[in-house]
């Protein structure tokens, strides 16, 4: 593949708006964008309560990628069962196929409705990322003294990006997936909460291809984000790299730790 910088901004925008999205394997960016990451490992933690569950539930497990490579951590000592839901039907695929081999059920749920699990199911509930965390549903499909283990997106995440497009937002965007209010909206649930942490992690864009790709992928960044749309901030933007370097934004990650009080 002929390197980035040799290629115009019309080859690159191109490229990354042809890259399949479905699943959350990000190999796709080596050498064109860069993320830190947290410093608990997630995948690798996961991997210890996975060992030590019976029953397990991954919630908007996307392509199945994370929970794939935790299960592979936690062999022999893995769950005897492990359930995983997905609400956009290329990811279902995706999943179904990765994770057959690992004996998982991969069940077809819209992410904002009601968990397809009778009460008190799980006794581990897991999710890297979820859209936004359904405290009742959780609360409810997890057994008197179980635990929900998740990394979640924390505030203002990426806004350096989402604000190159959007413009300024209001303050309320900025605040929203507060681990505070996460907090609070975990124990209105009836959930007690045994540890949340909270990282901003460096980011790096190294041409317009990662960037639309990565608007594409991670849909509710910038919400119908097109390249027809956003055709001249894009070059704008294709402009500024090629003079000054990477683009420099910065996640929001947090890690919450919840469990279900013992009846």
């Amino acid at each position: 593949m002929t390197p980035a910088a040799a290629r115009s901004f019309d080859e690159l925008v191109a490229e990354g708006a042809a890259v399949p999205t479905e699943g959350w394997n990000f190999s796709w960016f080596e050498g064109r964008a860069t993320e830190e990451r947290p410093s608990w490992g997630y995948a690798r933690s996961m991997a210890g309560r996975l060992a030590g569950a019976g029953a397990v539930l991954d919630v908007q497990t996307g392509g199945g990628e994370v929970l794939d490579l935790a299960l592979g951590l936690a062999a022999p000592d893995r769950p005897l069962l492990v359930v995983a839901t997905e609400g956009w039907a290329p990811n279902v695929a995706k999943a179904t196929g990765l994770l057959r081999r690992r004996g998982v059920a991969v069940v077809a749920a819209p992410d904002d409705a009601p968990l397809p699990f009778a009460d008190g199911a799980f006794d581990l509930v897991v999710s890297r990322h979820p859209v936004r965390p359904h405290w009742t549903e959780i609360a409810r499909v997890l057994r008197p003294g179980g635990t929900y283990f998740a990394q979640h997106v924390g505030p203002a995440s990426v806004f350096e990006l989402v604000e190159f497009f959007l413009g300024p937002l209001p303050e309320e965007n900025r605040t929203a997936r507060h681990p505070d209010l996460e907090r609070a909206d975990a124990e209105a649930a009836g959930l007690e909460v045994v540890g949340v942490r909270a990282e901003r992690l460096r980011m790096e864009f190294h041409d317009i291809g990662a960037v639309v790709h990565f608007l594409r992928k991670v849909v509710w960044m910038v919400p119908g984000f097109t390249v027809e749309e956003y055709r001249p901030r894009l070059r704008e933007l294709h402009d500024r790299i090629e003079a000054d370097g990477a683009f420099v934004a910065h996640s929001a990650r947090q890690l919450f730790e919840a469990r279900k009080p013992d009846a």
